[in-house]
């Protein structure tokens, strides 16, 4: 059980945000004076869900803030400001800005702008791979989830798409070109869905390319098949040009999944700018909030949202301190968008089939997959030790991480949600976790906790995709 499912988060926002959710009349104040020279900054802002957004207009406009978007189904804004206190004027457990904490982190943070799908204890660099007439040997990865066995009974449904929120994928790859729906794709780093393909495709990250081909490429000129090429990919880009999720991107992505009704998320990140979100925190309560409402409501539209454990390879319910930020970690705090009920948190393995040793690890794990581990290497000419998937150029290479391990999880989901259309999201979990191949922990006890069919090194065990077609 996770523990965020004790807190009683809406109750604590509203105890703390009090009677400032209602918006106040227009004549109750005289026009602000507001700041017009300094940069602006987005926030994500919480009102009661379906308050009316001319009351949401009103108060921002008030407080020196313009509207981005609002999504009323969740009471969730993206405002933008040039003001220093506008978080304070709006109420600090109700707004939030990660673009400016970045700007102006706490003195006593040791945060730098860093790419957020890159943990400080493994690195994702691509290693490009040579042209070959058949890659399909070096997919260990594949073999090691029964793909290959998989595909041959089913490779999914072009009527189930796997929302990829990540930095884009790059729609002219040859494994990939079939697969990416333009149509439900969307650029969400302002914190509003931009549809027009320049705001969904990447830019400086082939990060969200290499996670689409591991889910659904296919390329049988170079022998490359993903987990489940039948399917549709949409492109959601929440990760922007300096390499971080912001809140309101996060936010936008999954109200963006929502309204499409995707069966199938990947999430291989986790939100900044702070790595821990903690509800008892000025800003980190309205951040953390916002987020679970954006992915509460997608799951209850529908959506099964898979995400990477994280690549520090520590337990997160044991740390005291924020790795990115000087503020303290309890049991009120959690890893965003994994510590949210309902989302299938994946550890990562590596070709001998045991802990990658960058993986997160812990008790809210569901399952685990091949991330890889340049420590476990495969024979000779069956690959490297990290994933081989597509890269920028119409190219291949590998990455390892908790970021390669998810998407192996989603695309098993994805088989999953082809054969057993309009199951809910917690059926597909339970069959993902269910059909697991189950690990032991082995020589890890007692640094992992648990028995073979739930531990906290595996979860429910290693996906398997064969099962999930059979």
């Amino acid at each position: 059980m996770s523990r965020i499912r004790r807190l009683l988060v809406p109750a604590l926002v509203a105890a703390a945000a009090g009677s400032v959710f209602a918006a106040p009349s227009a004549s109750a104040a005289p026009a602000p004076q507001c700041d017009t020279a300094s940069a602006p900054f987005n926030y994500v802002v919480l009102y009661n869900p379906r308050t009316p957004e001319r009351k949401v207009d009103s108060e921002l406009r008030a407080k020196c803030g313009e509207k981005v978007a609002y999504y009323p189904e969740i009471g969730v804004a993206v405002a933008t400001s040039r003001n220093a206190d506008f978080q304070a004027k709006i109420g600090v457990f109700r707004a939030y800005s990660g673009g400016r904490d970045v700007a102006f982190p706490p003195a006593a943070s040791a945060r730098s702008t860093r790419s957020a799908v890159v943990d400080t204890k493994e690195s994702e660099e691509t290693t490009s791979v040579a042209a070959e007439e058949d890659l399909s040997a070096q997919q260990w990865d594949m073999r090691a989830i029964q793909a290959p066995e998989a595909n041959k009974v089913s490779g999914g449904s072009r009527s189930v798409t796997v929302g990829v929120l990540d930095s884009g994928i790059e729609p002219t790859h040859p494994a990939l070109k079939a697969a990416i729906d333009p149509k439900t794709s969307a650029g969400c780093n302002t914190g509003a869905p931009d549809t027009t393909p320049a705001a969904w495709a990447p830019t400086n990250s082939d990060h969200g390319t290499h996670v689409a081909g591991t889910i659904a490429g296919k390329d049988s000129a170079r022998g490359f098949t993903g987990i489940a090429p039948g399917v549709k990919l949409a492109s959601v880009k929440v990760v922007n040009d300096d390499g971080l999720i912001l809140p309101e991107a996060a936010v936008c992505g999954f109200m963006w999944a929502a309204k499409h009704r995707f069966p199938v998320t990947n999430n291989s990140y986790y939100i900044d700018p702070g790595m821990f979100y903690c509800t008892k925190e000025p800003g980190d309560a309205a951040a953390f909030e916002a987020v679970r409402r954006a992915v509460t409501y997608s799951t209850g539209r529908g959506v099964l949202n898979v995400a990477a454990a994280g690549n520090s390879g520590f337990d997160p319910d044991k740390q005291t301190v924020d790795p990115n930020r000087p503020h303290p970690v309890d049991s009120s705090c959690g890893i965003l968008p994994k510590a949210i009920d309902g989302v299938v948190n994946v550890s990562a393995i590596g070709y001998a089939g045991t802990k990658s040793s960058y993986s997160n690890y812990g008790n809210d794990v569901s399952v685990t997959a091949p991330g890889g581990d340049r420590a476990q290497l495969p024979p000779a000419g069956q690959g490297a030790g990290c994933p081989l998937s597509t890269i920028f150029n119409g190219a291949y290479g590998t990455k390892c991480g908790t970021s390669m391990a998810s998407p192996h999880a989603a695309g098993v989901a994805a088989l999953l949600a082809s054969r057993y259309r309009h199951a809910p999201p917690v059926a597909l979990r339970w069959l993902l976790e269910h059909q697991a191949d189950t690990v032991a922990c082995g020589s890890a006890a007692p640094v992992c906790e648990g028995p073979a069919k739930d531990n906290s090194y595996y979860g429910h065990g290693r996906v398997n995709a064969l099962d999930a077609v059979k």
